[in-house]
């Protein structure tokens, strides 16, 4: 089973690899999305990482505040996104 983590206060400049890179130094991760504007293709600043469930409190532990590109990352477990009725 999996987990996925949200990874927030992402730099601009960083990729899905770098996402990957340093997330892997600390446990198995099955993949990395950062998420981006659908016009511009820019970075929105955060993204997600998919671990194996047995890794994601640990992953979560050890990432939260972790420095990536001069900026602490925020870590947690993602939240199923609400639906908005119109």
């Amino acid at each position: 089973m999996a987990k996925t983590l949200y990874v927030g206060n992402l730099p601009w400049t960083a990729t899905e690899n770098d996402l990957r890179s340093a997330f892997e130094t600390c446990g198995s991760v099955l993949s990395a999305r950062i998420i981006t504007e659908r016009e511009t293709g820019r970075s929105r600043g955060f993204g997600f990482v998919e671990v194996e469930d047995s890794d994601g409190n640990d992953l979560i532990q050890k990432m939260n505040g972790y420095v990536l590109g001069g900026r602490p990352l925020t870590v947690n477990e993602a939240r199923q996104r609400e639906q908005v009725l119109v």
